[in-house]
């Protein structure tokens, strides 16, 4: 049993609190039952598991390096209030920049987590199978992000680059986000599309706006200015797939 938060396995997984050694390890952290038994019957590639004997002993990981540790430890690299017992840490796929092979979305500086997550989780949850970021939208493996996507970072191919290269590579027409876009419920969407979310404060880039096929917008009543980044994205995905499908 690991029992000192000076354990070179413990101080390795606190340093992916930081997108510096996610990247340099590449590596990242789920937290929880659900999501950790979801990791490893999906066969992703897991570095370890770690968990109190508490926790551990309700669950079972066959061939996954598992390792024991006080709740203590446990809670010196948790990023959980009320941490549940176990977590994984887990090897970042290794996606290459290539076309998507249906509609996709592209999250442009989309800056909370949390709505990187929600996003992710209703892109798996609506078919959208590839999400594109730019380098300056918040991380997706980050645990915030992790945590909000319900698992939706498993199931999704997940690609980060930067604008220009994105939109040398991405052959599909963009549908841009925007609160003065034509209502999605008067827009018309024949075949496959990119779905752009802008940034929560400016929207999207003027370098995607500008190569924009459509912009369009979610009608607001009772003098309601916004919607939040992932709610407005959640409708705008279910909407227009079902219209590119019909």
């Amino acid at each position: 049993m690991i029992t000192s938060k000076q354990n070179s396995l413990i101080k390795e997984i606190r340093s992916l609190s930081d997108k510096k050694f996610r990247d340099k390890l590449n590596l990242y952290v789920v937290e929880g039952k659900k999501l950790v038994c979801e990791a490893v019957e999906l066969k992703l590639p897991v570095y370890v598991v770690i968990g109190t004997e508490k926790a551990l002993a309700e669950l079972s990981f066959d061939g996954v390096r598992v390792e024991t540790v006080t709740e203590e430890v446990l809670s010196s690299v948790s990023a959980e209030v009320t941490p549940q017992g176990v977590m994984a840490v887990i090897r970042k796929p290794e996606n290459d920049l290539v076309k998507p092979e249906k509609s996709c979305i592209l999250l442009d500086g989309v800056s909370d987590p949390a709505n990187v997550g929600a996003i992710i989780r209703t892109a798996a949850a609506s078919g959208y199978n590839t999400v594109y970021t730019t380098d300056d939208c918040a991380d997706p493996f980050s645990q915030k992000a992790v945590r909000s996507s319900m698992s939706g970072v498993f199931r999704v191919k997940i690609v980060r680059a930067s604008r220009e290269k994105l939109l040398s590579i991405i052959d599909k027409p963009f549908i841009v986000a925007d609160m003065d876009g034509e209502s999605i419920y008067q827009t018309k969407v024949n075949g496959d599309f990119c779905l752009v979310i802008g940034n929560e404060g400016h929207g999207v880039s003027d370098l995607f706006r500008e190569k924009a096929t459509k912009v369009v917008s979610i009608p607001m009543a009772n003098g309601v200015e916004s919607l939040n980044a992932s709610v407005s994205a959640g409708l705008l995905m279910y909407g227009l797939k079902n219209q590119s499908e019909i």
